[in-house]
């Protein structure tokens, strides 16, 4: 009898309301490294699984954007912390799926939830204000949450990627549903279960894996879907995305820098591109 012992490959699971479940559909799609070698089974998410997603992310926006500023940018510097603790296994992942320095995109994913982070308390003094007015009225300008925010993570960095487009739509209170990188979606499942023991509210990070070409259109057009982040969507699809989102006037967003990797690419502005600005009156007095 052999000693040897075959490893288990993981079966990829989909992130929706803080469980892992399995496509409804069934499906899933192999898993191939750099080299060729199968790494496992992925689930292939189906429109109704993306429904799920958004309906998950629709009951939990209202708590999350709810909590302070304070405790929304402790759980997402938890998020770092724990990854932190899991380098060895989202570097191996990387490194399989062919990353060119899976360390370096491992220690930028983390810094970048650090960095966000730390803007959780301060977007409000910093892009909102009180406005001059000619009249006997305090006018305040606040910014808050635009609500669930469909987000296409780019095929590559696959971690790094998804990090640099969520964390900005999560620190002004969003909930997300997000399409991650179909050719290493690895990375970005095992950073659903970092996740969901951080203790940010189930429902408020949905993750699909699958097919760009069936889900992104889809996204794009649903009428409880407020805002969408073409940043990783191919550019095969995107004049259909932007179509479908004209719809319902969802607002459309691009990363200002398409490489995450650039200096540029962190910037209030990517937080701003997915929140509303309100104007409060109030008289003086009152």
């Amino acid at each position: 009898m052999s000693d040897e012992r075959l490893p288990v490959r993981r079966t990829l699971k989909l992130f929706i309301g803080g469980a892992f479940p399995r496509s409804e559909s069934g499906r899933s799609y192999p898993i191939v490294g750099a080299d060729g070698a199968a790494l496992g089974q992925a689930a292939r998410a189906s429109r109704k699984d993306a429904r799920d997603a958004v309906r998950a992310a629709r009951a939990a926006q209202h708590g999350w954007a709810a909590a302070t500023p304070y405790l929304r940018g402790q759980i997402l510097y938890r998020v770092a912390e724990l990854m932190e603790g899991r380098r060895e296994q989202f570097a191996a992942e990387l490194a399989e799926a062919g990353a060119a320095d899976a360390g370096a995109e491992v220690s930028a994913a983390v810094d970048r939830w650090v960095w966000y982070a730390g803007w959780a308390d301060k977007v409000a003094q910093v892009a909102g204000g009180t406005n001059p007015v000619a009249g006997p009225y305090f006018n305040f300008t606040v910014p808050e949450p635009t609500g669930v925010v469909a987000v296409v993570a780019p095929a590559a960095p696959a971690l790094l990627g998804l990090v640099d487009r969520l964390a900005p739509a999560l620190v002004s209170g969003n909930a997300v549903v997000a399409l991650a990188s179909e050719p290493a979606p690895a990375p970005s499942i095992s950073l659903a279960e970092v996740l969901a023991t951080s203790d940010v509210p189930a429902g408020v990070v949905n993750l699909l894996t699958g097919s760009p070409a069936e889900l992104v259109p889809w996204l794009a057009g649903h009428m409880d879907v407020n805002a969408i982040d073409l940043t990783g969507c191919p550019p095969e699809l995107a004049g259909e995305a932007e179509r479908a989102a004209a719809e319902n006037v969802k607002r459309v967003h691009r990363a200002r820098a398409a490489d995450p990797t650039s200096p540029a690419a962190q910037h209030l502005s990517e937080i701003t591109a997915l929140v509303e600005f309100k104007t409060v009156w109030h008289p003086i007095g009152a």
